[in-house]
């Protein structure tokens, strides 16, 4: 069985998915923010300098392990190659936090360069506690599913995603990220109240929240269509979506994913600083 307590914690403060050109300004700047994020995959080889660097890193900050590529959600068994890089990675670097989403990213013995969703019935539900059971086994470890960001609803689902995010917490012990950018742009995309999926969210089992940017566009009916980019400012909708969240769930670290077109470093620490301020208002 795995150990659910970990001797590292993440603090309830905003942290910001890390990238190699911030390095310096992170070193040099290191109040801004309260953690890391590093996506697991790019830190599996055995040396360089993003393991050097990472090294450094986790000597001032708490590092949250976030994966992308375990398909979770896969009809096949877990890869046991890439389950064995992955323990390597935490077994050294201990982070606070290990996270991965829920979806599916693999075909046979295809990887598909994508997260792609799940049906929320029993026979997924069987399959997706499995996969955790066997991640947080190997890891020795709670880990963290993430909620995803959706663009349609599948006919082969008998359950509501917070139902089936419940089961999986009562079934596991695992802990839940709550992506309240994910819960805007498939609120919007599926015509539902973020608000109020907010409300039903089992938020006492929520270990991480997390923020980010998404693009609008629209369908071919002209109804907006939200992507899920990482690639630009949060918007104000998710700030004050945020707000809302954190109201009701109380202090919770707080990550800023900023993944694509990646900005200077100070245009980052604005992000985080209004992240900061959305903690701050629990405490004034």
């Amino acid at each position: 069985m795995f150990d659910a307590m970990q001797s590292k914690s993440l603090p309830n403060r905003p942290g910001v998915g890390y990238k190699p050109q911030h390095y310096s300004a992170i070193m040099q700047d290191s109040g801004t923010v309260g953690w890391l994020e590093i996506h697991a995959e790019n830190y599996m080889g055995d040396g360089g300098r993003p393991i050097a660097q990472l090294r450094h890193l986790s000597e001032r900050f708490p590092i949250s392990v976030h994966g992308v590529g375990l398909s979770i959600g896969g009809e096949g068994d877990l890869d046991p190659h890439h389950l064995a890089r992955l323990k390597h990675l935490v077994g050294w670097l201990n982070p606070a936090s290990f996270s991965e989403h829920l979806a599916w990213s693999t075909h046979d013995s295809h990887f598909l360069n994508d997260l792609l969703p799940l049906p929320y019935n029993a026979e997924t539900l069987d399959r997706v506690a499995r996969h955790i059971d066997q991640v947080q086994d190997t890891l020795d470890r709670r880990m963290l599913l993430e909620n995803p960001s959706s663009y349609l609803a599948f006919a082969g689902s008998d359950m509501s995603e917070i139902d089936f995010l419940r089961a999986l917490v009562a079934r596991t012990g695992c802990g839940l990220l709550l992506d309240v950018n994910n819960v805007f742009v498939s609120a919007t995309n599926l015509q539902i109240s973020p608000r109020d999926y907010i409300a039903a969210f089992p938020l006492d089992a929520v270990g991480e929240i997390h923020v980010g940017g998404h693009d609008e566009d629209e369908d071919e009916t002209g109804a907006p269509l939200l992507i899920d980019s990482h690639g630009r400012e949060v918007a104000d909708p998710v700030w004050t979506l945020l707000d809302e969240t954190l109201a009701l769930s109380g202090a919770r670290p707080v990550l800023v994913e900023w993944d694509t077109d990646v900005p200077a470093w100070p245009v980052l620490a604005d992000e985080v600083a209004r992240a900061q301020k959305a903690l701050a208002t629990l405490t004034a």
